[in-house]
């Protein structure tokens, strides 16, 4: 039974110094108790002082005290009303209201947590709007790359109509009317992934990838256009090269650059891809003797439909900001040089990444 009282008084004292502690953090509460003992100790010394007026002292005494208590809750409704005010404006789109008087205490602590989330809710609210922005682009830019081939084929759809129309002709459009479908299909479908990868809604796998057969695996698209245009494919590399990634991605990538070296190689020309691998990255160079990139040009060739001056009047612009998004996306780092008349290199790093 000791043992019992004494295990229950050991927690009120705990359970009492800590409420103490965490009461007495509010500079308010310091002042409210502050007040209330000196006006009890002067009540005390004047009861002491003139005895005979003890009744009058003790009605004067509480009358002071109870006055004080609706003062400081007065003050504490006062805050509170402030602070649903502060959170009715934060609501309304107020992000740049700081509520923080960077004191101590309860109210303190909760106008410090109540900024924490205005800051949270501005930049999500910013987030948002970035995100509105991007995809208000992303349908820009298919409606105005998908109105001139839809266009075409609609006018090539009427004179397919007529019943007099040559038979070599007739074919020839639908040729065409077929062509410009496959690089519809191709536009929307590169325009949704790079809008899935502006979303960081693609989760690049990181398995271990063996850059010799990532090469093999990009190369293989390409051989017929370069055989048409009698191109040569050199490929050396130091054949144990690998990097963790996705296979599938970055052979995309590698396929866009290739395909832009590709056209913008005459032919006869010659494609290079050399790989290696070292303690800090995984490097793949892809170099051409084309036609080059004008300096002008460089700063902007991995920018979303930015056409250069060498650019064919089939290209859409898109290829090479894929790539870049697919690279950047697996810790990868790309840079191009390039000079007019003596061709292109592309530089791409895959840096080790800590396990």
């Amino acid at each position: 039974m000791i043992l019992t009282c004494q295990r229950l008084l050991k927690l009120y004292v705990e359970w009492a110094t800590r409420w103490g502690s965490n009461v007495l953090r509010n500079r308010e509460i310091r002042i409210f108790l502050l007040i209330q003992i000196c006006i009890l100790l002067a009540t005390a010394i004047a009861a002491y002082i003139f005895p005979a007026y003890g009744v009058f002292f003790v009605l004067f005494t509480g009358t002071l005290l109870i006055i004080s208590n609706i003062l400081m809750t007065l003050w504490r409704y006062k805050e509170m009303e402030k602070l649903s005010s502060d959170l009715r404006r934060i609501a309304s789109g107020d992000s740049t209201l700081d509520v923080r008087d960077n004191q101590e205490g309860e109210i303190s602590i909760l106008k410090s947590d109540i900024y924490k989330v205005t800051i949270k809710l501005s930049e999500h609210r910013a987030q948002l709007q970035r995100d509105q922005v991007k995809l208000t682009d992303a349908i820009s830019d298919i409606s105005h790359q998908i109105k001139t081939p839809l266009t075409s084929m609609m006018v090539m759809a009427d004179v397919l109509h007529d019943r007099k129309l040559d038979d070599s002709k007739r074919v020839e459009f639908t040729r065409n009317i077929r062509i410009q479908l496959e690089r519809m299909d191709w536009l929307v479908t590169s325009l949704l992934k790079l809008s899935k990868m502006d979303a960081g809604a693609i989760q690049f796998k990181k398995n271990r990838v063996d850059v010799g057969q990532l090469i093999q695996k990009a190369a293989d698209p390409i051989l017929i256009p370069m055989d048409i245009k009698e191109q040569n494919l050199l490929i050396e590399g130091n054949q144990q090269s690998s990097f963790l990634g996705d296979l599938n991605w970055t052979a995309e990538a590698l396929i866009n650059i290739l395909k832009n070296g590709v056209e913008h190689t005459p032919d006869g020309g010659k494609i290079s891809i050399a790989y290696s691998e070292n303690a800090l990255y995984t490097e793949i160079i892809i170099s051409d003797n084309g036609k080059g990139i004008s300096k002008k040009d460089l700063p902007y060739i991995f920018k979303r439909f930015y056409k250069g001056e060498n650019v064919g009047e089939d290209s859409v612009g898109i290829g090479l900001a894929m790539a870049y998004s697919i690279v950047k996306g697996q810790n990868g780092d790309i840079e191009v040089s390039s000079e007019i008349g003596k061709g292109t290199r592309f530089h791409i790093k895959f840096y080790k990444q800590v396990m």
